[in-house]
């Protein structure tokens, strides 16, 4: 299995801080992934914190209204995945990468915000919380965790190419509803 371009700090940079990102047994449902702003600079990024110690979906931080609101963006591109050679690096958030966990890395979008990324002419999506900053290989928008990958059936392909679209904090709240009832259930 080859790594693709991942997003990262190097693990000289990193510190203990611990993480509230989605994850998922199996990563087998819709899940998260978040982002900064979309649209400004990257600026300074805000203290975070990394994947959760038990990669439970009980520890997912609430959506509430500090969650960005990127209803209004759309992207078509090519999506991209990183996983075991970034496990425990900081993120761009602050968090640890947990490759277990529903996140992305977006050039631009909010830290923080979801998106649902689908692959056109399937019925496979995910929602993602994005968390870190990337892709940096050319012509890659994102770059999901190894789990968001294997949600959309990329794990074995690497790449291809996906439809983004920003969830307002509602809709963010409807899906992270519906996948802690769909994985508290066992499927």
């Amino acid at each position: 299995m080859s790594v693709l371009a991942g997003c990262a700090m190097p693990p000289g940079q990193q510190d203990h801080a611990q993480g509230n990102a989605l994850s998922t047994k199996d990563a087998a449902h819709t899940a998260f992934v978040a982002p900064q702003s979309y649209g400004s600079a990257f600026g300074a990024l805000p203290p975070g914190s990394g994947a959760s110690k038990d990669n439970s979906l009980a520890d997912a931080q609430p959506i509430d209204e500090n969650t960005p609101d990127v209803g209004s963006f759309h992207q078509i591109g090519r999506a991209s995945w990183y996983g075991r050679a970034f496990h425990g690096r900081k993120t761009a958030s602050g968090e640890r990468f947990n490759m277990k966990a529903l996140t992305a890395a977006h050039r631009t979008l909010p830290l923080g915000s979801y998106v649902r990324v689908s692959v056109p002419n399937t019925s496979k999506s995910v929602v993602v919380k994005i968390n870190d900053r990337g892709p940096y290989a050319r012509g890659r928008v994102i770059d999901l965790s190894y789990a968001a990958a294997k949600v959309l059936g990329l794990q074995h392909a690497g790449t291809a190419r996906v439809d983004i679209e920003g969830l307002s904090r509602q809709e963010a709240k409807a899906a992270q509803a519906e996948m802690l009832a769909a994985n508290s259930n066992g499927n």
